[in-house]
């Protein structure tokens, strides 16, 4: 088993990580006989554990981009969108200025009247309670199995060593 991963063999990692395809992620990075390659890497406990940590950090970034697009919904401001309501015919370069990330859906119905409905502000603050939630667990699991650790090492050992 070898300790460090070279290049290629991240690179697979990643590739791997994204696809989900073997033979695909060994062509991307570089290897010969992919369909080979991949197969004889995946069955390798270094590299399954680098793929996994890749995907670790994907869904914790994941995760934290979730919880700041829900804060940006809970908290941000409307008044680009009540701007643009009162505004008779805005242009490109006035809308690409604007923060509508709020807006849900902007309506202009015939009357030429403008309608604007916004992203419902409680359900973005439900979300990011479950997620914090889930985080605070995943933080009490973590410190509960740190804590077990140590009561079954002091247990072995026969009591507290200093």
């Amino acid at each position: 088993m070898k300790k460090n991963l070279n290049t290629k063999e991240k690179l697979f990692c990643v590739f791997y990580s994204s696809t989900g395809n073997a033979a695909e992620a060994a062509m991307l990075a570089g290897f010969e006989e992919p369909q080979k390659n991949g197969e004889l890497l995946l069955v390798r406990q270094d590299i399954t554990d680098y793929i996994s940590s890749i995907r670790q950090n994907k869904l914790n970034f994941l995760s934290q981009q979730a919880a700041f697009g829900y804060e940006r919904l809970a908290f941000g401001s409307f008044n680009d969108a009540v701007s643009l309501l009162f505004s008779d015919s805005p242009s490109k370069e006035d809308l690409s200025s604007m923060n509508l990330f709020n807006v849900a859906e902007i309506k202009r119905p015939k009357d030429g009247a403008m309608e604007i409905k916004f992203f419902d502000r409680i359900k973005a603050l439900e979300k990011l309670e479950t997620l914090n939630r889930s985080q605070q667990n995943s933080a009490s699991d973590f410190f509960n199995a740190v804590l077990n650790g140590i009561k079954n090492s002091q247990n072995d050992d026969g009591g507290d060593s200093e």
